[in-house]
């Protein structure tokens, strides 16, 4: 069989790589095989198939460094509530959403923001006042928290005497006790996704996932780590391998999110588990790579474990402490897997690195590449101490937008809202530095994520002023650490995230030059081609570039 050899020419190529920039890519099979000049690309592969890029911008494929890939497909499908300024927009909105479709069972809608409730707390009456008969489940903006009406507790089973799990909260009414339509945290992890779960079938998670694969490619995404892997979205990923003949239409590598039981012999028990699947399931497009623990929840509804109270004077505990979680660390530590710690306040990363450390002075010298989300409030002496452990900081620019930082600010409000997502802290102290959106937190498009990571400015609004611009990111920079360091998130820096012989050919053409043309064109910029593996997976019906 003669094997496809393809010649990428007259680019302006960012390798991610030392040396940066190339004008031709040779393409042989899955892999590039050439990245440099085009003179010699040409005596190497005289009689290859060129593709004339146009002087177009290429990048490496972007590698989403945290998503939730079925949950991101979806929640495509919802209603979005993002650009709800007040109760009576989300009303109206649910309204419209219920009219347009009445038949569904239940509605479901997303992205809706704390600071556009005008300071009052969101109940169940709410929602009731224009959908009572069916059951409508609200996802926040930041997916840890679910606002619902009298009809989906019903459906839940939740009423005064429903316990709250560990870790959660169902916010009640201090005189009757009943629930109020507010739940946090664990409460949603453990009522409402299983029940929605439970609701749907593989077809809709099928559907869900493909779209969300579409989604990605469209947008010059050629690899994502999924961070909510359970029996249901194994199953489907592994459908869709099957379906694939043992590809996907772009890599994922998976982390089993845990759930917290009361004693550690059952939480070690699902590492246990956890370490079967990584070792069966460990492909090039498919991998199992660890385990995903959510220490704490979010700054905006004050679940985020904080060293010092909120402006209102509260705390919250850790979802997991510092006891139940060594055991969890140190096993999964000691087997290889990967572990991904969900720490946004700065009590939670304290948290998190102690159990680390405690692992890794039990386990020995060890090879090891665990990993902290978020980040969004974290001391220096921990952002050093984060380093020193090699452990990865991966952040998500899109959380840092301008336009939903309202609420996480006020509920500071003090000298912490300074040091908010400090992302070049974290480079500086010698850490590798991942990007990635956590999709369906915020939206998922790369290229707006670097317009913020570039900026500080805000992709919904740019007229809004910069979000502490001290912290912005060089272009190259930003880039670097949404492919290069993203792959080496993931174990994945030997086979993607840089242009560079021996690597495999993903990467994505650009429409326009965000170097030339200034971050603004990031907004505007379109793809024109999204290459995996070598095969062109996406391309823009008027792709010249």
């Amino acid at each position: 069989m003669n094997e496809r050899i393809t010649h990428y020419r007259n680019g302006k190529i960012f390798t991610a790589a030392e040396g940066g920039w190339a004008e031709s890519l040779v393409v042989k099979d899955q892999q590039l095989i050439f990245s440099g000049e085009s003179e010699f690309a040409e005596i190497l592969a005289p009689d290859a198939e060129v593709v004339d890029l146009q002087g177009a911008v290429v990048l490496p494929g972007f590698v989403d460094a945290h998503t939730h890939l079925i949950m991101m497909g979806f929640s495509l499908q919802k209603l979005d509530l993002l650009d709800a300024t007040s109760i009576a927009d989300i009303q109206t909105s649910i309204r419209t959403f219920s009219e347009s479709n009445p038949d569904a069972p239940r509605l479901l809608g997303r992205s809706w923001l704390f600071s556009a409730l005008g300071g009052q707390h969101p109940t169940r009456e709410m929602i009731d006042a224009v959908v009572p008969d069916r059951p409508v489940y609200l996802d926040a903006n930041d997916l840890h928290s679910v606002w619902v009406n009298s009809a989906a507790l019903r459906e839940l089973g939740i009423d005064a005497d429903t316990p709250d799990p560990i870790g959660g909260r169902i916010d009640r009414d201090p005189s009757t006790g009943e629930a109020t339509g507010m739940l946090y945290e664990t409460a949603v992890m453990l009522y409402v996704w299983p029940k929605l779960a439970e609701l749907a079938t593989d077809e809709d998670r099928d559907i869900a996932l493909a779209l969300a694969f579409r989604r990605y490619l469209e947008d010059g995404v050629t690899g994502a780590v999924d961070m909510a892997l359970g029996p249901d979205e194994l199953s489907c990923l592994e459908r869709a391998l099957d379906a694939g003949n043992g590809t996907l239409p772009l890599r994922v590598a998976a982390h089993w999110l845990m759930t917290r039981e009361d004693n550690d012999a059952d939480n070690v028990r699902q590492v246990h588990d956890v370490i079967e699947l990584h070792d069966r399931i460990q492909g090039p497009w498919l991998a199992v790579a660890g385990i995903k623990i959510i220490i704490d929840g979010v700054i905006d509804s004050c679940t985020a474990a904080m060293k010092e109270p909120y402006s209102d004077g509260t705390n919250a505990e850790p979802i997991w402490d510092l006891e139940s979680l060594i055991p969890v660390v140190t096993a999964a530590d000691a087997a290889g897997l990967q572990i991904a710690m969900h720490a946004i306040g700065d009590e939670a990363s304290e948290i998190g690195l102690t159990a680390l450390e405690y692992a890794i002075a039990t386990n020995g010298d060890i090879p090891r590449r665990h990993r902290m989300e978020h980040l969004e409030s974290i001391t220096r002496d921990n952002v050093e101490r984060l380093a020193r452990l090699g452990v990865v900081a991966s952040m998500q620019p899109v959380h840092a937008d301008p336009a939903i930082q309202e609420n996480w600010r006020a509920m500071l409000g003090d000298y912490r809202v300074n040091r908010a997502y400090p992302w070049p802290e974290f480079t500086e102290a010698g850490a590798v530095l991942a990007l990635g959106s956590d999709a369906p937190t915020a939206p998922h498009p790369p290229l707006p994520n670097m317009f913020i990571a570039t900026t500080r400015m805000s992709a919904i609004d740019p007229s809004l002023p910069p979000n502490l611009p001290q912290y912005a990111l060089p272009l190259a920079e930003a880039l670097a650490h949404a492919t290069r360091d993203a792959a080496y998130s993931c174990r994945w820096e030997n086979v993607t995230g840089q242009l560079v012989r021996g690597k495999a050919a993903d990467f994505v053409v650009l429409k326009q030059d965000p170097f030339t043309e200034g971050a603004d064109s990031l907004l505007t910029t379109e793809i024109a081609m999204t290459v995996v593996a070598g095969s062109v997976r996406y391309a823009n019906s008027a792709q010249n570039p």
